[in-house]
């Protein structure tokens, strides 16, 4: 299964990598270093739960399908027929 950890890791060190590198003030430094650490959170939170909610969508549409292909359409036609060719009948 894909998992989007690796990729939003990658992305995120980089941006430590260029904190760490670039900003010389301490104090903003760890503040930026902790504000992308809370970013990676939010985002590994969110592309887990897109994942669970796609996984599941795809899953349910599977399930319909398969429900629909058992319906017998055929016997479903000559029930309709036999109801119209009774109405008819009657008049």
């Amino acid at each position: 299964m894909f998992t989007a950890d690796a990729f939003i890791d990658t992305v995120q060190t980089s941006k430590k990598t260029f904190v760490n590198t670039f900003v010389t003030n301490e104090t903003a430094k760890s503040a930026m270093i902790e504000f992308i650490d809370a970013q990676a959170d939010y985002t590994k939170k969110a592309a887990k739960v897109g994942q669970d909610t796609f996984t599941t969508l795809a899953s349910e549409s599977m399930k319909a399908y398969q429900n629909a292909t058992k319906f017998d359409y055929t016997k479903f036609g000559e029930g309709i027929m036999k109801a119209y060719t009774a109405q008819t009948v009657k008049k």
